[in-house]
């Protein structure tokens, strides 16, 4: 409602004419000047409100901004720790969220009154505690990234900020995700938005995503620029290169930014036009084959002086996937990553239909590719990162355990910026100054406070990843398997991951006789084309 409007210098106007008006009409009627005490007091919380920095809402919001934090003070508990807390809630859930602003403030990180899930709800998960428990390694909580044909291997943190491109958010916000990672020692993904002045101005680790628009590395035409991806890939601060495919929030549709959204900046940023809504296109130009792919990769670790290179992709079609791992083979060029984006991960803009009801699920999808890896005898050389709705210790424990190596988390992180859920990232009027471009908005993000809670919160989550590592027995995130993740089946049925998925062996995949569930995608892909190998077809009995 307020949203495009510039709330401080409405109330300043307001102010100032509530004064005069005061003023001028006590010199008839004097008592009019008892008004002085409601107003003096509003207009003096007003200006404490637009001049402190830790809290957006008020700053962007004076006085009518305090009415959210009244109304949460006074919300009865039951709605604070039960409503919406659903394994998979929507909007967000609101104790995972209420959690997250703790740790981003270095808040008290406990709660009363045990488990605020439904132990006994169907698809709540649990690890179990160790009667030896263990101190973890010191490197328990990072991970080596780059294979044999990358020079410049990362040393990454298990835990790092997903894919959010300048654009989508302001340029306080990437500034500060920026700084936050900086401060922890872990990496910040630039989204396909291009790289920024933000991105580099913080310090932070940097790993830079190539979606199918190549901003930042474009030609006039749109087409991938080798020139210019290798003057930028050679930044130190770029870590590792990652080659976006499809996001799990639209896949199969491209990246969207209203032309609301766009500034002069951006257009210079991203090489493209004021004026239009920028649209993606739905796929690459640079490559059309499994083939092309996997040797596009390998000329992005060659231009970028042997970075870690890999590709990001929202699970589609299973030949398709199995098709790129054959690829690999016949070219023997492997990315040094692989980074699994769930159906269920979120966006700024995107059609209900494609968020909805398009892509593979992260669970699903993981376990499938790491299946298809390990069938294929290649996941002692490529990493698997996955993004998906992560935001506490146990999500990335529970992730590992069934076969990732590391995860990314975009809304975790943005909520330690201080987003509400307003949901108004697509309209350019977020009241937080999160996800928007209007000025007026951005100003209340104030970058010196909001850093520190990106940090807090990385920093939080990973140490109690780290505890309840220790807390199931083991000193190192490599010890964890599937068989250590339960799940409830039933109100009376349990069985842990392992007994819900099947895991392949190494070279199932090549043997003569493969497993049955792989058997018909792997007869219909091939690495030459994303196409079905043969066509089927629908045989019609009278």
């Amino acid at each position: 409602m307020f949203g495009n409007l510039p709330i401080r210098k409405i109330f300043y106007g307001v102010s100032i004419a509530s004064l005069l008006a005061v003023e001028g009409a006590s010199h008839f009627f004097p008592p009019v000047r008892l008004a002085y005490i409601g107003i003096l007091p509003l207009i003096g919380i007003g200006l404490h409100d637009v001049s402190q920095t830790r809290h957006a809402i008020k700053r962007n919001f004076p006085v009518i901004g305090r009415l959210r934090f009244l109304m949460e003070s006074v919300r009865p508990e039951i709605n604070q720790y039960f409503v919406e807390s659903d394994i998979d809630g929507t909007p967000f859930n609101r104790v995972k969220r209420s959690n997250i602003y703790q740790r981003a403030k270095k808040e008290l990180n406990t709660h009363p009154f045990g488990t605020k899930k439904d132990v006994y709800q169907v698809g709540y998960e649990w690890i179990n505690h160790s009667l030896s428990p263990k101190t973890p390694a010191k490197d328990a909580s990072r991970i080596l990234i780059g294979g044999p044909d990358c020079t410049q291997p990362y040393s990454a943190s298990v835990f790092n900020i997903s894919a959010m491109s300048y654009g989508a958010l302001s340029k306080n916000a990437v500034l500060a995700l920026n700084k936050g990672a900086k401060g922890g020692n872990f990496a910040h993904n630039t989204g396909e938005g291009g790289l920024s002045p933000y991105h580099l101005e913080g310090g932070g680790d940097l790993i830079w995503q190539i979606g199918t628009g190549y901003f930042s590395c474009r030609k006039i035409d749109g087409s991938f620029s080798d020139e210019i991806f290798a003057e930028k890939a050679a930044h130190p601060a770029v870590k590792m290169i990652e080659l976006k495919l499809s996001q799990g929030a639209k896949p199969g549709h491209g990246g969207i930014l209203p032309k609301e959204k766009i500034t002069p900046e951006i257009a210079g940023i991203r090489l493209v036009q004021m004026g239009e809504d920028v649209i993606s296109p739905p796929a690459h130009s640079a490559f059309s084959t499994p083939v092309e792919l996997i040797e596009f990769i390998g000329k992005l670790r060659r231009l970028s002086g042997g970075k870690p290179v890999g590709f990001k992709l929202c699970l589609g079609s299973h030949h398709e996937f199995l098709a790129i791992c054959k690829a690999m083979l016949a070219t023997q060029i492997f990315p040094d990553f692989i980074t699994i984006d769930g159906g269920e991960g979120g966006t700024g803009a995107a059609p209900l239909e494609f968020s909805d009801s398009v892509g593979t699920p992260l669970n699903d999808a993981l376990v499938f590719v790491h299946n298809s890896l390990v069938g294929f005898n290649i996941r002692d050389r490529i990493r698997i990162i996955v993004s998906g709705k992560i935001t506490t210790g146990f999500d990335i424990i529970s992730k590992i355990a069934m076969g990732a190596d590391m995860c990314n988390s975009a809304r975790g992180m943005m909520f330690a910026l201080g987003c509400i859920q307003a949901l108004q990232c697509h309209a350019n009027t977020c009241p937080t100054g999160v996800a928007t471009q209007n000025p007026e908005l951005v100003k209340g993000l104030v970058v010196e406070h909001k850093w520190q809670r990106v940090q807090n919160f990385h920093e939080a989550t990973v140490h109690n990843f780290l505890e309840l590592l220790g807390a199931a027995g083991f000193s190192h995130p490599t010890e964890l398997r599937p068989q250590h993740i339960n799940r409830r089946i039933s109100a009376t049925q349990v069985r842990n991951l392992a007994e819900i998925y099947h895991y392949l062996e190494p070279k199932d995949l090549l043997a003569d006789e493969v497993p049955l569930s792989f058997r018909d995608a792997m007869q219909l892909s091939r690495p030459e084309t994303f196409s079905i190998s043969k066509p089927t077809l629908r045989v019609i009995h009278d």
